[in-house]
């Protein structure tokens, strides 16, 4: 089923993704947000079913602030999760639209996922509108840790 004011939303989400759906739209009130005052809750959930969740932390000097995306692959990399991701999904603040993860958060989930078949869903604030992508449709034709691989 698919929204009239955009129809690339899909509503159809597989229901195995709901528990880290609920916990991308949780994490939003762990944002430190003071700056933009919009909160981002993100979760990866792994293939054995469990949630690592992340948030974003602003800062004075914006250049140090960091997404939940990325908060969240930190946290996963750190609990040695760097290879069974089954999904992530991220919730913004705004009712009227999903959130997308922005361009440096795409690539470093790039290094972590097949982006041909990686699902990203993308939610509203309250979850009740809903994109599912793969990373590949987010970052088309990206570099990643196989181009690295050199051959004389």
């Amino acid at each position: 089923m698919a929204d009239s004011e955009n129809p690339q939303e899909d509503i159809s989400v597989p229901p195995a993704f709901e528990g880290g759906i609920e916990v991308a739209i949780r994490s939003r009130e762990l944002s430190y947000s003071p700056y933009s005052s919009f909160r981002v809750g993100c979760c990866i959930q792994t293939k054995c079913g469990k949630y690592i969740s992340g948030s974003n932390v602003e800062n004075a000097s914006y250049g140090a602030s960091i997404c939940a995306e990325r908060t969240a692959v930190v946290r996963a990399v750190m609990d040695g999760h760097t290879d069974d991701w089954a999904c992530i999904a991220i919730s913004g603040d705004s009712l009227q639209q999903c959130i997308s993860p922005c361009g440096i958060c795409r690539q470093v989930l790039r290094e972590f996922t097949n982006p041909k078949t990686f699902p990203v869903v993308m939610l509203n604030g309250d979850g009740t509108k809903r994109r599912l992508m793969t990373l590949e449709e987010l970052l088309p034709d990206s570099f990643g840790p196989d181009d690295l691989h050199h051959t004389a």
